[in-house]
């Protein structure tokens, strides 16, 4: 039986161990790949159109995981309730959609990860906010098509992150009970939706964190740096 999740709210600040997991799944953007040189160009193409000079990818990258709200706030300073957001919005995605996988990259070790993952016997899966109409494209570029167990994207089930709902599908996808499983990613609401759904979580500190979060407050079991460090919290084999 996979051990109960532990409610305690210093479980980010321990030392690795072993859970008893059979299943792993991630996040996307920010976590498995480095997909912010495309979304920063698209919302930089958008600027030029509107006779904007181009902003620096260090100033765009953090918001990166925030999809085209959180992109279209950083390049435009609105937000959704603005009469313009629809219209850059639209714009954003049109021109992301055109080129979505041209500098995007998997994170270093992602592929060695991966492996020793399938090699300890784990399910493994993707869990995203980004629609099935780009995820499909990206994966397939970054060669990770069919490869997933499950992916499950922003569009798949009616609720996205950080509603439970998709991790659910994709534990379901998986069989695999949701205890039995540890949700990757960089942004809160990955963690929210992960403790709602009682699987355990990690913090992907490599990702695209912006300065003003803290990622040390967020209910999640522990944190990682680097990709390669998820094997420390990896049983060598399937809990039984």
């Amino acid at each position: 039986m996979p051990e109960a999740r532990e409610q305690n709210p210093d479980a980010a600040a321990r030392a690795p161990r072993a859970l008893s997991v059979k299943a792993v799944l991630f996040d996307l953007d920010g976590t498995l790949a480095d997909t912010a040189p495309d979304l920063g160009a698209a919302l930089n193409r958008v600027r030029a159109e509107r006779g904007l000079l181009p902003l620096p990818l260090a100033r765009l990258r953090t918001y990166a995981s925030h999809g085209a709200r959180g992109l279209i706030g950083a390049g435009f300073a609105i937000t959704p309730e603005h009469a313009d957001y629809a219209v850059l919005r639209d714009a954003f995605l049109t021109q992301y959609a055109a080129a979505l996988c041209v500098e995007s990259r998997l994170f270093d070790d992602v592929s060695a990860l991966l492996d020793a993952i399938e090699a300890r016997e784990l399910k493994w899966g993707i869990v995203t906010n980004k629609a099935t109409r780009y995820t499909t494209p990206l994966l397939e570029a970054l060669g990770l098509a069919g490869r997933a167990g499950t992916v499950i994207c922003g569009d798949t089930t009616p609720h996205a992150k950080p509603h439970p709902a998709p991790l659910l599908a994709a534990a379901a996808a998986l069989a695999v009970d949701p205890i039995a499983c540890v949700y990757v990613g960089d942004a809160e609401r990955d963690i929210t939706a992960g403790v709602a759904a009682r699987m355990r979580t990690l913090v992907a500190r490599y990702g695209y964190i912006e300065p003003r979060e803290a990622p040390e407050a967020w209910p999640a079991d522990g944190m990682i740096d680097a990709p390669a460090a998820l094997l420390d919290w990896l049983p060598t084999h399937p809990a039984r």
